[in-house]
């Protein structure tokens, strides 16, 4: 899978109209299960996770009209990763002051520092995410057969030979099969990060 690092600006300069449904739509579908993902890591329950995203994302729509994107400063994703650590946080304290029935200092943004872990883990799932989707626009387009041979053996790493039997191919066939559709979602994937 390859590993794509950066937000396009062409995507953070279409969701600054709020009318845009199909880029806001763009946006929700890479970065909501991203939040998510994140929220329920730092061990929140899947129902506070969906409130963190959600909390996230109307940051993200209340702010990104004022946003300037400067990469010398830092990325989007780094931004939002603060964001979403930050707003889980706060939900995790506040969960800790009611168990605890009393009140606790309010972390300042810009002190959270998720940690290096936290970081690789953001940057992969990001990158998760995106091979998920080119995967899911790729998958109906190639026969079932050749999507089988591509899964196996570039995903789950299994023998060509025992793919090729297992699906009754020879395994120049499974090869090509593996590379046309490895294609295909590298061209998604660029598809989806010009966004």
């Amino acid at each position: 899978m390859q590993k794509f690092v950066t937000t396009r600006l062409s995507l953070l300069l279409r969701i600054r109209d709020h009318r845009d449904a199909q880029s806001w739509s763009d946006f929700m579908q890479i970065y909501a299960p991203l939040v998510f993902r994140y929220a329920r890591r730092m061990g929140l329950q899947e129902a506070d996770a969906a409130d963190v995203t959600q909390d996230v994302l109307r940051v993200v729509s209340e702010s990104i009209e004022k946003f300037d994107y400067d990469r010398s400063v830092g990325r989007f994703r780094g931004w939002l990763k603060k964001v979403a650590f930050y707003t889980a946080s706060q939900l995790k304290r506040r969960q800790q002051r009611q168990a605890a029935g009393h009140d606790s200092a309010v972390m300042d943004l810009t002190e959270a520092d998720p940690g290096q872990a936290d970081a690789r883990f953001w940057d992969e799932a990001y990158a998760q995410r995106l091979f998920e989707l080119a995967c899911e626009r790729v998958r109906p387009k190639v026969q079932s057969n050749t999507w089988d041979a591509f899964w196996a053996t570039a995903v789950e790493n299994r023998d060509p030979g025992d793919v090729a039997a297992e699906l009754n191919m020879n395994v120049g066939t499974v090869y090509v099969a593996r590379n046309r559709v490895f294609a295909r979602i590298k061209e998604a994937l660029q598809e989806l990060d010009d966004r």
